[in-house]
Order: C-alpha cells, then sequence, then structure tokens
C-alpha cells in the first residue's frame, strides 16, 4: 500500500479503509492474529487465520526437508490459534509449487503437515494448487472459542504483568549455525495449543499474541493494540542464544501474554517454563522500555523497506 512504511502502519491504514461488517458476525477483523466470527445463536466464536511461507523467506529447499515445509506451514497458522487460546477444527492450504517440485517432495511435504494436523485435530477439508517459479504455501486455519472469551492482543490493563512462555532466541539462533536443538526448534516450531487454552481458561489472561517476529515487535504490537507501554527485562534465553537473537529474532512461536497484577502464575505449565518479564505502564501507545532504556522494535518486518 503506498505509503506504508511497517506492517502496523499497513494494517492500519487497511483498517480504515475496510471497517468491519458486523451484519456478517465480525467481532474482530483485521490487526490480532485471527479474525473472530460469532454465527447467529452460537455457543462459540469461530476463529480465521491464514499465513504464507514462501521459499526463499521461510525456507530454503537446500536446507528444509519437505516435510520441515510442511510441518512449519501449519504450524505458524496453529500458532496463531494458540495466541487466542482457541481450538483448531479444520485447515484448507493453497500450493504454487516451484518449477522444481517433483512428487517425491510433494509426498514428503504432506506427510510433514498432515502429522501435525492429525495431532491437533486440525482437519485438512480443502485448498488449490498451481505452478509458479518460487515455491508459495497459503494455509488457513480455523478453530473455536467460547462465546466472547477469545484472547486478543487489546485487551491489557496498566499494572498488568508481562509474562512469555518457553524460552527464547532458539529459532534465530537454528537459523544460524543450522545444527542442534535450536536448528530442530527453528525448522520444527511447536503451536502451543494447550498452553493458550489454559491461559484463557484457567489464569484470566487479559491478552496474548504468538511470538513470530521478535519480543520486541510482537511486544510493541500488543502495547500499541492496548493503548499502553511496557517495562520489561531481559527475557529468558535458549541455551547458546544472544539477548538480540531473543529481542528480535522471531520465530520462536512462544506466548507473550499479561495477566492482572495479583495473579498467581505457576513457573512452568506441562514442562514449559513461564517467566514474568515485566508491566504493562501507562504512556505512549507501544513504547516498551528494557532496563529503563528505549527498546526499538527491530523483529521483523515484511514492509519495512517499503
Amino acid at each position: 500500500m503506498q505509503g506504508a512504511s511497517s506492517e502496523v502502519d499497513f494494517i492500519q491504514r487497511l483498517r480504515a479503509r475496510i471497517g468491519v461488517s458486523r451484519k456478517a458476525g465480525v467481532i474482530l477483523g483485521i490487526g490480532d492474529d485471527c479474525a473472530i466470527v460469532r454465527p447467529r445463536g452460537a455457543a462459540e466464536d469461530w476463529l480465521y487465520t491464514t499465513d504464507l511461507m514462501i521459499e526463499g523467506t521461510h525456507f530454503l529447499r537446500t536446507t528444509h526437508s519437505a516435510a520441515d515445509v510442511g510441518w512449519k506451514t501449519l504450524a505458524r497458522g496453529l500458532s496463531d490459534i494458540a495466541a487466542m487460546g482457541g481450538t483448531p477444527r479444520f485447515c484448507l492450504l493453497s500450493l504454487a509449487l516451484g518449477d522444481w517440485v517433483d512428487a517425491r517432495w510433494v509426498d514428503g511435504y504432506y506427510r510433514g503437515l498432515l502429522r501435525l494436523a492429525h495431532r491437533e485435530g486440525a482437519a485438512l477439508i480443502g485448498g488449490d494448487v498451481a505452478r509458479t517459479a518460487q515455491m508459495t504455501c497459503d494455509i488457513v486455519v480455523a478453530g473455536t472459542a467460547a462465546r466472547g472469551r477469545a484472547l486478543r492482543r487489546d485487551g491489557a490493563h496498566s499494572g498488568d504483568q508481562i509474562y512469555v512462555s518457553g524460552v527464547l532466541g532458539g529459532s534465530a539462533l537454528g537459523l544460524t549455525t543450522e545444527r542442534g536443538k535450536a536448528w530442530a526448534r527453528h525448522k520444527r516450531p511447536e503451536p502451543r495449543l494447550a498452553l493458550g487454552r489454559f491461559l484463557r481458561e484457567k489464569l484470566g489472561a487479559t491478552s496474548a499474541m504468538d511470538l513470530s517476529d521478535g519480543l520486541s515487535l510482537d511486544l510493541h504490537r500488543l502495547c500499541l493494540a492496548s493503548g499502553l507501554g511496557a517495562q520489561i527485562s531481559p527475557p529468558p534465553l535458549f541455551r547458546g542464544a544472544t539477548l538480540r537473537q531473543a529481542l528480535h529474532g522471531g520465530e520462536d512461536y512462544e506466548l507473550l501474554f499479561t495477566v492482572p497484577a495479583l495473579t498467581r502464575v505457576p513457573r512452568d505449565f506441562e514442562g514449559l517454563p513461564l517467566t514474568r518479564i515485566g508491566t504493562m505502564r501507562r504512556g505512549s501507545p507501544g513504547a516498551v522500555e528494557l532496563d529503563g532504556a528505549p527498546l526499538p522494535a527491530l523483529g521483523y518486518d515484511h514492509l519495512r523497506s517499503l
């Protein structure tokens, strides 16, 4: 979009042009991890998300197996459902097959995707296929959450505690080293679906989102949505990762969430660490401080160069 300087700017301009059609049952449109649609009389809200997986941007055929690409294609969409505390129901997949793709690669791709789909109950029910010079995958995932209970980015309050799940920087480290547990984490992220439902049902989280583009940028987006700022300390690091990788690297697909100040948050959820990193504060919306100094939003932004 002409004049857009970032994804946030792009989305804000698009929302201003489109608006939300309440007649269609749309409760939440563009700008969060998922759109929320409420069918008339339904006890549940439907969550819809879509994600692209593009050769040369999200994977390389020389380093990622077909099964890895298939797994990650779906994992990215499932992570959005997790961020809203939802349960996945089905997915649709459109593939633009690169000229280099053969039947064996396609079989491997579906093997990786369907393994995760079967495990998480996200049945593949349709899609499209075409040929192109560059391999591109487009996944649509639909899920559900209790009516009016889906976690959103705009629900945080001043004084809320800020938490992250897991340890950060592993995916960025893996992309750099291409070895070990960090590389495995980069290629096959784990969507935190059970954790998302726990945050919604048991902890009463006020806001949440998944960490796909880096903590610095994603927390900035959550703060903007909630009209607040944040003060944080360094997050927990994946073994071997740098603070920069943890703050700005992206693709960890852990959950960033806020809870009321007096909420007792367990140290872990099913063995996954839950770590308090800071507090939401009144101030300039989107402004984040790390140990008292301004933290620039340097995570991955597809549109920053526009």
